[in-house]
């Protein structure tokens, strides 16, 4: 059975009902917590999560961003401008996951140590307030990814809401539709450390390389892709249905020349394009 459509961006949203009463069921965990801290890094998930706790607890809901050197430039301004669209109230935590020597070794468990850092931040102005909860916006889909920072989850007692209530990414993105979310079709942004190759020490100067040179695939109007920091040489991962862009020869050469003034030795092409997780296949 499906609800009426309504529409966005001129075009029909139609969502299941079996979503609708998994997000009714969301507003019900919240209603229940009565104040949270939500995780947020302004992706797609945590976006949906800060929508739905601001519409049940208001300003007890307060959503968080951990930041650092890891964090997108152009993530920093969208999150700026979702949380004054829809009212968040937002604040801003500098995290130091860099200072430590499990997540600068860049080994297959360096998540674990970026969300440890995150969540001992948050517990401790959770603590200060007496707010309830911290939660994620981790989805079900997520349980069958490598995933080392749902340990420091489980460690600190952060909740999961989406997967407590069973919704997916996909669900996720059709319910931030209907509540014209923005990041409702925004391509995953997992934080710049993720295009390090492992075992390459994650440094400041590496992540602000990989920062640039995405900054650069956006300027010539790529829209989903990951630049892939492999110490001298430098991966492009873009999208198949923009391969054909990136073939024609005076683009290539532009990129080459760009990536080039960046510092990388060697400039490649991912043949396979881009995919999510690449860096995990390594680990199989």
């Amino acid at each position: 059975m499906l609800v009426a459509p309504l529409l966005m961006h001129k075009l029909p949203c139609v969502i299941p009902m079996n979503s609708i009463a998994k997000e009714e069921s969301l507003r019900k965990i919240f209603r229940e917590l009565e104040s949270v801290i939500v995780a947020y890094s302004g992706g797609v998930d945590s976006s949906y999560v800060a929508y739905v706790a601001n519409a049940e607890l208001g300003p007890r809901a307060v959503c968080i961003t951990g930041e650092s050197a890891s964090l997108p430039a152009y993530q920093r301004a969208e999150i700026d401008r979702v949380v004054e669209r829809f009212g968040f109230q937002h604040e801003v935590v500098q995290t130091a996951e860099l200072e430590h020597p499990g997540y600068r070794a860049n080994n297959a468990d360096r998540c674990f140590f970026c969300k440890d850092e995150l969540y001992t931040k948050l517990e401790s102005v959770a603590r200060t307030r007496g707010i309830q909860c911290i939660v994620d916006g981790s989805t079900v889909d997520d349980l069958d990814d490598y995933r080392p920072g749902r340990r420091a989850a489980t460690q600190h007692a952060v909740r999961s809401p989406l997967i407590e209530v069973g919704l997916s990414k996909s669900e996720v993105r059709e319910l931030s539709r209907r509540a014209m979310l923005p990041t409702w079709d925004k391509p995953a942004s997992p934080c710049l450390s993720s295009r390090i190759a492992y075992g390459t020490t994650v440094t400041i100067e590496r992540l602000s390389k990989v920062d640039r040179g995405e900054e650069i695939l956006r300027e010539f109007g790529f829209r989903e892709f990951r630049v892939r920091h492999h110490d001298q040489l430098v991966r492009l991962e873009i999208a198949p249905a923009e391969m054909d862009r990136v073939l024609r020869k005076e683009l290539i050469e532009e990129l080459a020349k760009r990536f080039r003034d960046l510092g990388f030795k060697y400039v490649t092409l991912d043949l396979q394009g881009f995919r999510s997780g690449s860096m995990n296949e390594v680990l199989d």
